[in-house]
């Protein structure tokens, strides 16, 4: 019915006389639409931040800042490979499930994070090595630590202190 069009009335005594409605059209096959759903936008952020210390939140914070100027939804979380493996192993494992494509370590010192999150799941992990008070070298173990990850667990890594890049290439890897 167009707009601006009178319904029409059926009288009671006429609407056995009515051609019986076309059955509707057979539903998309699963695959179909599994794969609509998949472009569908939702409000998911795609890509997660992680630090392990609230101390890490100031240099972390510029990845949040580039990706949400891209346009791009993310969520920040603080957790610990070392004091919270199990909380760090069940997000990353359920990350994927949750929207997430990408996810951004950012660690110092020994900087497990990254690589103890890359080992939990098959997204790309982007290492952020930073700088502590008692770092060595400027933050040089921390990316020593995160580029020398074993085969098959791979963990991409840019530089000190540099979330901003790591949010960059965050991007470019959505874009792929």
């Amino acid at each position: 019915m167009s707009t601006g069009e009178e319904p029409r009335l059926v009288p009671v005594d006429s609407a056995a006389e009515q051609p019986a409605p076309s059955p509707s059209p057979e539903p998309a096959s699963l695959a179909a639409t599994r794969a609509d759903i998949q472009e569908l936008e939702v409000d998911e952020p795609q890509v997660a931040i992680l630090m392990g210390s609230k101390s890490d939140l100031p240099a972390m914070e510029k990845a949040e800042t580039e990706l949400t100027e891209r346009g791009i939804r993310s969520e920040t979380r603080v957790m610990s490979a070392h004091r919270e493996p199990d909380v760090v192993a069940d997000y990353a494992k359920n990350a994927k499930l949750r929207g997430i494509r990408v996810i951004i370590a950012g660690a110092g010192l020994s900087a497990a994070l990254p690589g103890v999150v890359a080992a939990h799941t098959e997204l790309p992990v982007i290492g952020v090595p930073l700088t502590s008070r008692t770092s060595v070298a400027g933050g040089l173990d921390a990316l020593l630590s995160i580029a020398q990850m074993p085969p098959g667990v791979p963990v991409a890594c840019v530089g000190v202190d540099n979330a901003r890049n790591a949010a960059v290439l965050a991007a470019r890897i959505l874009a792929a």
